[in-house]
């Protein structure tokens, strides 16, 4: 689970990362000041369990520039360092594209849910799970997990996709559906075991 200041914060709830996010939205350039000394300690350290220490910087600007310009769509609705670590991972994903790194592994992309108070048991049952996940996307190598590696660990864009295979973004997303059911069925019928 990420864990922000929000709810450790002695300022009060109009510093909450929320509130903060929502004054960015506004063009509060103050508000991004603040909200990058209070969240860039931990995505940097995030960010190296997976990115070579020259990248991080790199990776931790465009971040928080996307996040500057994408504020005004932040929902509100879940946890501000979910949302701003989604971000990262996008940026992250980016820049391992740019510099011909097509290569994630498991354990990068299970990045995700790892926080420093996780559970080690919750972790590995999250890795296996996702393991499990994508072996039923398809073989090393296919078509569909390509598709599933692009779309869940690289969070590239079905437009992007589409275009980048020729094909109408209608037809990735009939795809993407049918992987999401073919993945989530692999995963019920692990539960029910």
């Amino acid at each position: 689970m990420l864990t922000t200041n929000d709810s450790h914060n002695r300022d009060g709830p109009e510093s909450s990362d929320a509130a903060l996010i929502a004054a960015m939205a506004n063009g509060d350039e103050r508000a991004l000041r603040q909200f990058y000394e209070r969240n860039a300690p931990w995505l940097a350290a995030r960010l190296r369990r997976s990115l070579p220490v020259s990248a991080v910087e790199d990776v931790l600007q465009e971040t928080f520039l996307a996040v500057w310009r994408g504020a005004a769509s932040y929902a509100g609705s879940g946890e501000a360092g979910g949302w701003l670590w989604g971000i990262a991972r996008r940026q992250a994903a980016l820049w391992l594209r740019k510099h011909g790194r097509t290569d994630v592994s498991f354990d990068d992309a299970i990045g995700a849910i790892r926080g420093s108070s996780a559970d080690p048991s919750h972790e590995a049952i999250a890795r296996l799970e996702l393991q499990q996940a994508f072996a039923a996307a398809g073989s090393p190598g296919s078509a569909s997990r390509d598709l599933a590696r692009r779309v869940f660990i690289e969070d590239q864009s079905l437009v992007d996709i589409a275009a980048d295979l020729d094909v109408p973004t209608g037809t990735i997303k009939s795809r993407v559906f049918k992987l999401r059911q073919t993945m989530k069925q692999s995963l019920g019928r692990e539960a029910e075991r």
